[in-house]
């Protein structure tokens, strides 16, 4: 079974659907690494509660938090990177060293309201429906090549509070199914197109 790592900066709520779909035997990978770059982040105790290993690699350096990332990916054979929650930006170094092995989930339908507070973004555009996306990281922000996405109904009466509700509801779904989907090799990138076969 591949080996992912799974880098959080807070509770990690998908990084916790990923850990529960391998204890219900519904991931097909292994997650073998949580990293965060806060040592308060609550997600570290998430994860030492389902027997994964914890590590702190501090970003106030990034240069020296991506080589601690890369040192401890390295020492457990990680195959896969997972930003689940993960609010730093990589630089080529690390982005380089897992080409089209990083994955991120994002909380809208990309290119549209990349960035912080997408469904805040999404409101106050007005749109009738938002969502999340998988893809894989590039040297941009919410830019890369896009995996899955999931489509979420934008209500009237939505606040920013009640609409990350529900997007995150489908995030955790999607994000499982994108690492599936890596897992099982049936991901393959194309320029900016990622084709996803049905083997």
């Amino acid at each position: 079974m591949k080996r992912i790592a799974i880098l959080i900066s807070g509770r990690g709520s998908n990084m916790e659907a990923l850990l529960k779909a391998h204890a219900a035997g519904e991931l097909q990978a292994e997650p073998v690494l949580v990293i965060s770059n806060r040592a308060a982040a609550p997600g570290l105790d998430t994860a030492r509660a389902h027997g994964v290993r914890t590590e702190v690699a501090s970003f106030k350096d990034r240069e020296a938090g991506e080589q601690r990332v890369l040192d401890l990916t390295r020492e457990c054979a990680v195959e896969l990177l997972v930003l689940a929650g993960f609010m730093r930006v990589l630089s080529p170094t690390l982005i380089e060293a897992f080409p089209n092995r990083i994955i991120n989930i994002h909380p809208s339908l990309l290119p549209s309201f990349p960035g912080l507070h997408a469904q805040r973004q999404a409101l106050e555009y007005g749109v009738r429906f938002s969502g999340c996306t998988t893809h894989f990281v590039n040297a941009g922000v919410d830019t890369g090549p896009i995996i899955r996405q999931s489509v979420v109904p934008v209500e009237p009466d939505d606040t920013e509070e009640t609409l990350s509700a529900r997007i995150l509801e489908q995030e955790h779904a999607t994000l499982v199914h994108s690492v599936n989907d890596w897992a099982a090799d049936r991901l393959s990138v194309e320029g900016r197109h990622v084709r996803v076969s049905a083997g």
